[in-house]
């Protein structure tokens, strides 16, 4: 997170739910051809798969455009464990990623020394996601709500 915090002020994070799922691709396709306004607000966009670095590589050459951001592959679901990203079906839902994992997406301000969630959409199914324009708006309310500490710099 410390790389990111120092190249821009907001993370959207995508936890994805599997290889497989077309929902994830279709997310991740609508959000790349956005990426220019996500660019425009210091954001970066970090789809997050849940699969080794062999397959998130192969899921990611799936797609004709080349990705203006990092997919990252979290096989051992560290990150999505970190970050609480709903299962479903208890047991049965956590031996497949395509039973029990749902979409969850975040945006972390990670502006001042802290970084911080101030937005966090968890799917209560496939399909249950933000849109860009949901995910934008909510980058640029808290980029617009952001308040200077005055006791860092003269006011």
């Amino acid at each position: 997170m410390a790389d990111i915090a120092a190249a821009a002020d907001f993370a959207v994070l995508l936890f994805l739910r599997d290889y497989h799922c077309p929902k994830c691709k279709s997310q991740v396709q609508a959000v790349t051809e956005e990426a220019r306004h996500f660019n425009e607000h210091n954001a970066v966009v970090l789809p997050i798969l849940p699969e080794s670095r062999e397959r998130a590589s192969s899921w990611k050459n799936n797609f004709e455009e080349t990705f203006p951001f990092p997919l990252l592959a979290d096989e051992k679901k560290r990150v999505a464990e970190a970050y609480d990203q709903p299962t479903r079906y208890g047991s049965v839902g956590a031996l497949h990623d395509m039973l029990g994992r749902l979409p969850q997406s975040l945006i972390i301000d990670t502006r001042g020394e802290d970084a911080e969630v101030v937005f966090s959409h968890r799917g209560d199914s496939v399909d249950d996601r933000p849109t860009v324009a949901e995910l934008l708006t909510e980058v640029e309310n808290v980029q617009e709500s952001f308040v200077f500490d005055c006791s860092l710099v003269d006011c």
